[in-house]
């Protein structure tokens, strides 16, 4: 197995079963996702320097307009794609094995994490997952300490308030909070 049928595989949802060669191949990933965030994490870097560590880390290319404050962590990072004028505060934790996308202009808060993957709820299959994308649109904030769950998408605009724990898609032009995350306005035409 390789990234891309790894990959290929999560985005259809299929189900990993515990102790199978997804899920091995899955923890061999994550152990160059540690190796990578270690370096990321350990010294000062530049911003030029920092990008091109994401880029080793997504295996892609990060546009000169991405922002990321370390400490940084994630337990596989190839499944991450990032738009442009994207900035990642610190402290962020990010399980991208089903899929994490962050549109043009998204900022992240401190701490921010973004889950993409369930246990089974059959204790006796407990160790198996199910993966589902998180994408996030254009020119979404998402504020200090929230947690976005898998499956979630949150519209163009949207903000995230600090704290809130998002269990389901938010609409665009929205401001969502609280635990779980309901809407608590609309964001007004003007001000988009």
């Amino acid at each position: 197995m390789d990234h891309e049928e790894y990959k290929a595989r999560t985005a259809r949802g299929e189900y990993i079963a515990a102790g199978s060669e997804a899920h091995v191949f899955m923890t061999d990933a994550a152990r160059e996702a540690q190796r990578i965030t270690a370096e990321i994490n350990g010294a000062y870097h530049t911003a030029g320097e920092l990008r091109a560590l994401f880029g080793e880390l997504t295996g892609e290319r990060v546009d000169d307009s991405f922002g990321l404050f370390p400490p940084f962590y994630t337990d596989f990072g190839r499944n991450i794609r990032i738009g442009k004028n994207v900035f990642i505060n610190s402290g962020c934790c990010f399980q991208d094995q089903g899929g994490i996308e962050l549109g043009d202009g998204c900022l992240i808060g401190h701490q921010v994490v973004i889950a993409t993957l369930n246990h089974d709820l059959d204790p006796r299959k407990r160790g198996g997952m199910v993966p589902a994308p998180v994408r996030l649109g254009k020119n979404v904030w998402v504020g200090a300490h929230a947690t976005i769950l898998a499956g979630v998408t949150i519209g163009d605009n949207a903000v995230v308030a600090a704290g809130a724990v998002v269990t389901g898609d938010v609409p665009p032009d929205t401001v969502v909070g609280g635990v779980p995350a309901r809407v608590i306005k609309k964001i007004g035409a003007d001000m988009a």
